[in-house]
């Protein structure tokens, strides 16, 4: 089964979020139209914690188990998403997001307690530090477009998209599909 944990957003802010999106996608499409962008589906915004992918299905059991000490040492949160960016820092492009403008240290450290609850089970956290972010679009190439055309486009792209609560950390599992990804949520976390 393919797994991942993440922090749910508000059905306003992801509406805000999908309008952003379009704005994006329009004016990307207009300074660079070759470009090869696969957007995400309103319905899947979220923001991810851990990226832990395929587990055999009997460890699904012991990482919602894990993930249960959240409850007692992480408190729930305001998330403010705002402004536009994209990965890498340099270079072409691979990923459209809309930042965390408030809540970013809380962000942190729910990462550092969903780190801390998985390291006994043997997952281990990527080497680059933790960015709390929405993922808009995965982008597969820019075609003859400048990289810093693109990346300007972006960031100035007007993204407020509103505050969401974060009061629970959710478990989902992903399917593929050639349409797209879908998400089904299978434990939600409360925090304190």
């Amino acid at each position: 089964m393919r797994v991942f944990v993440a922090i749910e957003l508000d059905e306003a802010v992801k509406a805000a979020a999908a309008d952003v999106a379009e704005r994006l996608r329009q004016r990307v499409r207009q300074t660079a139209s070759d470009i090869e962008a696969r957007w995400v589906a309103p319905e899947n915004f979220h923001l991810t914690l851990w990226f832990i992918g395929e587990v055999p299905d009997p460890d699904v059991d012991a990482i919602a188990s894990a993930l249960q000490r959240l409850s007692a040492t992480c408190a729930a949160f305001d998330l403010e998403l705002a402004g536009c960016g994209a990965f890498p820092p340099s270079g072409p492009p691979r990923v459209f997001w809309i930042g965390v403008h408030r809540g970013a240290g809380d962000a942190k450290a729910l990462y550092a307690g969903t780190a801390a609850a998985l390291a006994p089970l043997g997952f281990l956290p990527e080497k680059r530090e933790y960015s709390a972010h929405l993922t808009l679009a995965r982008v597969k190439g820019i075609g003859r477009t400048p990289a810093r055309l693109i990346r300007s486009v972006v960031s100035e792209t007007p993204a407020s998209c509103g505050i969401s609560r974060v009061a629970a950390v959710t478990l989902f599992r992903s399917r593929l599909s050639p349409r797209g990804s879908t998400y089904e949520p299978l434990v939600r976390v409360p925090l304190t």
